[in-house]
C-alpha cells in the first residue's frame, strides 16, 4: 500500500513543468536526456531540428520585457503546498449547488484548480486592481506562499504586508506585471479550446496589459479591444480638462475556435407595407464609403426610370454599388426612390436574405455604466460597500455572448460578486445551467480606513469577518434571493460552495536536527491535527483531478464511513482505527460496493495510515482489495 506523503505526486498540485516535458518529448523525444540532476532538454539538439538563427539568448527582441518576468514565469510553474477545506456552514444549497466560491490568493487557488479544471472553462472575466499607485494586496511570496497568504490575511502572526506601488516606487508597472503574469499564465490552462479570457482594464496599463496577453495567448488570438462607456456624466480633470468616460474589456481566445454569438437582429425593423411577395423587408441606406480617387466607377447620378429625377451621389462616398449592379437592383424592384428631391434613394433588404439571425457583436459596448452597478449593491446592502462595482448587465451581456448550456464561467479577482450574479441573471433568461467559480482575496478592511470604513462596518452588522470575501458571499447571497423572488417559476441553480485556502492537510517533513526521535514519533501520522473527514476528501478530489463538486455517497461498512465519490472513481474511508478483525468484513464491503457502483475509471482507494493496528493489517487490506480490481490502493 503506497503512502501518500507530502512529496507524492498525489499530494501536489498540478506539476507543470513535467507537463510542459511530457508535451516536448512527445513532439520530439530525442530532445529529452536523462542525467544525475534528472531529466532535462538538450539545447543543442533543439538548435539541429529548428536551426541556430530560430533561438536566441538576446535582450533585444521585439515584445514586453520587465524585471522579474522570469521569476514571474517560474512561479506559476512552482506548485502549491495548500488545499481548499470546505465550509458548508457559509454555503447556499451546499448538496445541490454546482457553483463555487473561494475565498484565498488566487495565484495558489489557480495553481489548485490545475487538475479539476484545466481545459473545462468556457469564460474567464477579470476584473484586476487597476494600477492606479495606491497598495494592492498581492504580493507573492517564492518560498511559501501560503504562509505568505496567511499572514498577509491576519490568520496567523506576522502582520499585514501591502505591497506599495506608487510611482515613485520606481517599479510602478513593474509589480503590477509581476502580479498579473503568472496568474495569466494559469488561466490560459483552464480554458477549453473554444474559450476565452476577457480583463477590465484603463489607460494606464492597457498597452502594457495588451503586450502581456500577446506573450501568453499569441497575438493571433486577439480577439478584440472593447471600449466601454462607463461614465455617463461628464466629470473633467481640473488639469486637463478631459473627462475620462471609457474603460476598456480586451478579450483574447484560447484557440481559433472561439467566436462571439453576435447580437439578435431588431426585427421590428422588418415589415411588408407594400405586400411584396418575398416577404418583409426593411430600407437600408445605399451610400458607400470610397472617394471618386479611390474608387470612380461608384460616382454616378443615379436615374429614376418611373420619373427621370437624376440623384447625384455623395462627393465624399459615392454609392454602395457599381452602375451595373445598381441597374439589376433597380430592374428588380429593389431601389426606393424619394418623393422629393432632397430624398436619398434606399435598398430593400429582404428579411429572407439575411443570412444569420444576429449581427455582430459591436466593440464599443454603451447603455450600461459604473453607476448603474453602484445602485445594485445600494439596492442590496442598502449601504455603498464596494467601489466601482462592475454592473450587473455588462458582465450579463458577456456572458451571454460567450457561452450556452451548462458553460464554466472563472472570475479569480471575484470583488463585488458581479460575475456570479450575472450568471444567474443570464440562467433565467434562457433557462441555462451555466456554473460559476469566484475566487476572492480575504483582503482585511480597516474601520479606521475612510475608504473601507463603511465595507468594515457592515461586517460588524453582519457578525462577520472585516474582509472583502466576506461582502463578496453576502453580495451572492442576496443576489440569489432577488433572482428567485423576481422570477419565481425559476428552477435554476442560485447557490454555492464556499471552500478556504489553507495548508496542506498533508504534513510536510520537517525534522528538528536537536531531536530527531520526537520528530518522528510525532511523524508518524501524516495528517495535520485538527482537520476533519471532509477536508481530508476534498483535498484528495483536488489532487485527483475531480471537480469539487462531484457527487458523493456516504455509507456505513463494519461500522466504518466510507465515501464513494465520483460514481466509484475515488473510495475513502478515513476512520482512526483499524484492527486484524476489521479488515475483512471492511474490505469485502468496498469490493461489492465498488461492483455494485461499476466506476467508469480506474478507481483510486484511501485509507489513513495511522488507523491500521500495524503493517500485516495494511498489507492485507490492500491484498484483498487488489485481488478483486481495485489496484490504487494508497494511505494518507
Amino acid at each position: 500500500m503506497q503512502i501518500i506523503d507530502a512529496a507524492s505526486p498525489l499530494a501536489q498540485s498540478a506539476d507543470l513543468v513535467s507537463g510542459n516535458i511530457e508535451q516536448i518529448k512527445a513532439l520530439f523525444p530525442e530532445l529529452i536526456t536523462e542525467g544525475p540532476n534528472g531529466v532535462s532538454v538538450n539545447v543543442d539538439v533543439l538548435k539541429a531540428l529548428v536551426g541556430h538563427q530560430v533561438l536566441t539568448d538576446a535582450d533585444e527582441k521585439y515584445g514586453l520585457n520587465w524585471h522579474g518576468k522570469r521569476r514571474a514565469r517560474q512561479l506559476a510553474l512552482t506548485p502549491s503546498t495548500g488545499t481548499l477545506r470546505p465550509c458548508p456552514d457559509e454555503s447556499v444549497d451546499w448538496d445541490t449547488t454546482q457553483n463555487l466560491m473561494i475565498e484565498g490568493d488566487n495565484l495558489e487557488v489557480l495553481k489548485l484548480l490545475q487538475k479539476s479544471y484545466a481545459g473545462k472553462v468556457k469564460l474567464i472575466y477579470i476584473d484586476p486592481p487597476y494600477n492606479t499607485g495606491k497598495d494592492f494586496v498581492y504580493p507573492d511570496n517564492f518560498q511559501d506562499n501560503i504562509k505568505n497568504y496567511l499572514e498577509l490575511t491576519g490568520q496567523v502572526e506576522g502582520g499585514r504586508k501591502l505591497s506599495s506601488n506608487t510611482e515613485a516606487s520606481g517599479r510602478f508597472h513593474t509589480d503590477w506585471l509581476n502580479m498579473m503574469y503568472p496568474r495569466l499564465k494559469l488561466a490560459r490552462n483552464l480554458l477549453r479550446e473554444d474559450g476565452a479570457l476577457f480583463v477590465s482594464c484603463d489607460d494606464g496599463e492597457v498597452e502594457n496589459l495588451r503586450c502581456l496577453l500577446n506573450d501568453i495567448f499569441g497575438e493571433e488570438n486577439f480577439v478584440a479591444q472593447f471600449v466601454w462607456r462607463a461614465r455617463q456624466f461628464t466629470d473633467a480633470r481640473a488639469n486637463t480638462n478631459v473627462s475620462t468616460d471609457h474603460e476598456y474589456i480586451l478579450a483574447y481566445a484560447r484557440e481559433s475556435a472561439f467566436s462571439l454569438r453576435g447580437i439578435e437582429r431588431d426585427e421590428s425593423k422588418f415589415s411588408n407595407p407594400d405586400d411584396d411577395p418575398r416577404g418583409p423587408w426593411m430600407s437600408r441606406s445605399i451610400l458607400g464609403l470610397a472617394t471618386r480617387d479611390q474608387r470612380p466607377n461608384l460616382h454616378y447620378d443615379l436615374i429614376d426610370p418611373v420619373t427621370g429625377r437624376q440623384f447625384p451621389p455623395n462627393p465624399a462616398t459615392g454609392w454602395r454599388y457599381s452602375r451595373e449592379r445598381m441597374a439589376l437592383l433597380i430592374s428588380e424592384g429593389r431601389i426606393l426612390f424619394p418623393s422629393k428631391d432632397d430624398g436619398r434613394p434606399r435598398e430593400k433588404k429582404f428579411r429572407s436574405e439575411m443570412q444569420s439571425e444576429f449581427i455582430a457583436f459591436r466593440t464599443i459596448i454603451d447603455g450600461v455604466y459604473t453607476a448603474d452597478g453602484t445602485q445594485e449593491i445600494r439596492d442590496l446592502f442598502g449601504a455603498e460597500v464596494f467601489s466601482f462595482p462592475k454592473p450587473c448587465e455588462l458582465l450579463r451581456r458577456i456572458v451571454e455572448q460567450t457561452t450556452g448550456e451548462g458553460d464554466l464561467v472563472v472570475d479569480f479577482f471575484a470583488g463585488s460578486g458581479t460575475t456570479g450574479h450575472a450568471v444567474m441573471s443570464q440562467n433565467v433568461i434562457d433557462e441555462g445551467k451555466r456554473r460559476y467559480i469566484l475566487v476572492q482575496l480575504p483582503e482585511p478592511l480597516d474601520v479606521g480606513n475612510r475608504d473601507q470604513g463603511v465595507a468594515a462596518s457592515y461586517c460588524d452588522q453582519l457578525g462577520k469577518p472585516r474582509s472583502i470575501a466576506e461582502l463578496t458571499k453576502e453580495r451572492l447571497r442576496r443576489a440569489a434571493a432577488k433572482v428567485k423572488a423576481d422570477n419565481p417559476m425559476f428552477a435554476g441553480d442560485t447557490g454555492f460552495r464556499v471552500f478556504r485556502l489553507d495548508t496542506s492537510n498533508i504534513r510536510a517533513w520537517n525534522p528538528n536536527p536537536a531531536d530527531l526521535e520526537q520528530t518522528l514519533f510525532g511523524h508518524q501520522d501524516h495528517l495535520v491535527d485538527g482537520r476533519s473527514e471532509s477536508d481530508i476528501l476534498y483535498e484528495l478530489l483536488l489532487k485527483l483531478g475531480l471537480d469539487l463538486c462531484v457527487p458523493m455517497d456516504k455509507r456505513s461498512i463494519h461500522g466504518k464511513d466510507m465515501h464513494s465519490v465520483g460514481g466509484g472513481v475515488l473510495m475513502a474511508c478515513l476512520a482512526e482505527h483499524i484492527t486484524r478483525d476489521d479488515v475483512e468484513p471492511l474490505a469485502q464491503g468496498i469490493v461489492a460496493c465498488h461492483e455494485e457502483l461499476q466506476p467508469a475509471g480506474d478507481t483510486t482507494c484511501v485509507f489513513r495510515d495511522s488507523a491500521f493496528a500495524d503493517d500485516v493489517t495494511k498489507t492485507n487490506m490492500a491484498a484483498i482489495l487488489e485481488q478483486h480490481g481495485i489496484q490504487n490502493v494508497r494511505s494518507l
